[in-house]
């Protein structure tokens, strides 16, 4: 049994150590630097306690940000999911050419970040971009996407469900093509139309899949900036000033690491709060057998 123990530690060992190297103590080390102001030349970090926290909750950019997010997120994670589910439906049945089909859906998520945020770029610009061309089928007129309030962030939102349905859908074909064929037909014999076999017998035994796509897409609603630096830059106005961009931002272009550092834990907290909902409360209904 012994023998047993130290082989299992003995496995484990170079994924923990990557693990607190890379993930735990960074975070135990970002905590601590919040507790401090931001050393400048010659001046050393004083220890302030909870002041950059106090300051935080008077900052206006914050909260701005922390809105965004909570907008962007609450729209693009169930956009995603669902489109996601209706995709990985759509090519498990026998429709012709659905390799391609199959193909097109997973195609954006190949695509690097920064690639995907130039080509959407090119179909938001004024006059000439795609959308523009749409609307001015229907005798709208000019308008700038990314440049208008209203607009910019439902337009970061349309790419960033673009971008991601396709990587979900993955998952869920994996999960639906491993369902025993056996249920349909007992189904069928039974009288069970396909809404109601899909509501009782499909939805139960894709919630471990949904589970896992959820945590996947609450993580990448507050972990982007590649398509904000592209695209907008936060504007206008902090129009789409997201929490990791402002903390990107305020660590980089500012150099206030210490205010960065702050904002980092305030993130850290939020994604372990939604974690600890997701499998406290949406766990209880998943069953793995």
């Amino acid at each position: 049994m012994r023998r047993e123990t130290l082989q299992a530690w003995a496995l484990i060992l170079p994924a923990l150590v990557l693990l607190v190297a890379f993930t735990h103590w960074p975070a135990v080390a970002t905590l601590v630097d919040s507790l401090y102001t931001t050393p400048k030349g010659s001046r050393p970090p004083r220890f302030v306690g909870v002041e950059n926290y106090v300051a935080l909750m008077d900052d206006p950019v914050f909260w701005r940000a922390l809105h965004n997010n909570a907008v962007y997120a609450l729209v693009t994670i169930p956009a995603s999911v669902v489109l996601a589910l209706l995709m990985a439906l759509a090519v498990n049945t026998a429709l012709p050419g659905r390799p391609l089909l199959r193909m097109a859906y997973f195609t954006p998520t190949m695509l690097p970040m920064i690639a995907v945020a130039n080509i959407w770029l090119f179909f938001f610009t004024p006059d000439y971009g795609l959308f523009d061309r749409i609307v001015g089928v229907f005798g709208m007129g000019r308008h700038n996407w990314l440049g208008d309030a209203a607009t910019a962030l439902p337009a970061m939102m349309a790419v960033a469900v673009w971008k991601e349905a396709g990587f979900f859908m993955i998952f869920y074909l994996a999960a639906l093509q491993a369902m025993p064929p056996d249920l349909k037909e007992a189904a069928s014999l039974e009288g069970s139309s396909r809404w109601n076999f899909f509501r009782r017998v499909t939805l139960p035994l894709l919630m471990p899949t949904t589970l896992f796509v959820l945590v996947n897409a609450v993580i990448n609603a507050f972990r982007l900036v590649d398509h904000v630096v592209v695209m907008t830059r936060g504007g206008p106005d902090n129009a789409t000033t997201l929490l990791l961009y402002y903390i990107y931002e305020t660590g980089f272009r500012f150099w206030d690491t210490a205010m960065a550092a702050t904002l980092t834990v305030v993130l850290l907290a939020l994604l372990g709060t939604l974690a600890i909902f997701q499998f406290g409360v949406l766990g209880r209904r998943v069953h793995y057998r």
